[in-house]
């Protein structure tokens, strides 16, 4: 029979266990707070658009947060956690697309890399948007992750080359294929 002094913790394990704790996680909770409500959104979304999956979404999202508590970065702006973020949800995402799942999924119309901003008929926009879901599913996922973060989150090339872990001087010329590769793939469903 186990006695309850044996299996409590001391205060000094107590001590112990917080100090690991604050070690671990870099931010206090009020910061992390902040943080969150900056960025979980906009996470969110890049995370939807590359699965095409709400609710894989959702736990990529929280699994992207758990992560970046438990890392032991050191951070040098706001600017270098962010895109650290980024870097795990993409990570995350390919991870995800590597183990076996069904059919890939086209992207559904709410998940389009841009709205379009002119003054047309609304039946005509939504044609418009429902041809790039279709030719955004068609494109290889870094090429929809660089498109995204380019045109819709508005990152920097140097940002994206953080986040997708390539090289900055390679990034202009990727990005300018997959743009490229788009407009090829809407050019030939009008050619049809």
């Amino acid at each position: 029979m186990s006695h309850l002094h044996d299996i409590a913790l001391t205060d000094m394990e107590r001590a112990g266990a917080f100090d690991d704790a604050e070690r671990t996680f870099q931010m206090t909770e009020d910061a992390f707070r902040l943080f969150y409500d900056q960025t979980a959104r906009p996470v969110w979304i890049y995370l939807a658009r590359m699965t095409g999956d709400d609710r894989l979404a959702d736990d990529l999202l929280q699994e992207t947060y758990y992560r970046f508590l438990r890392t032991r970065t050191v951070f040098d702006s706001d600017d270098h956690r962010r895109n650290y973020l980024y870097r795990i949800a993409t990570n995350l995402v390919h991870d995800y697309r590597r183990r076996p799942r069904r059919e890939n999924a086209i992207l559904d119309d709410a998940q389009v890399l841009a709205l379009d901003t002119e003054q047309t008929d609304p039946g005509e926009r939504a044609v418009r948007r429902l041809d790039l879901t279709r030719a955004m599913g068609r494109l290889k996922p870094r090429e929809r992750s660089m498109l995204w973060l380019a045109y819709a989150q508005g990152f920097s090339h140097e940002e994206i080359a953080k986040v997708l872990g390539l090289r900055t001087s390679s990034l202009k010329a990727l990005l300018h294929r997959a743009r490229r590769r788009l407009i090829d793939l809407l050019g030939r469903k009008e050619g049809r």
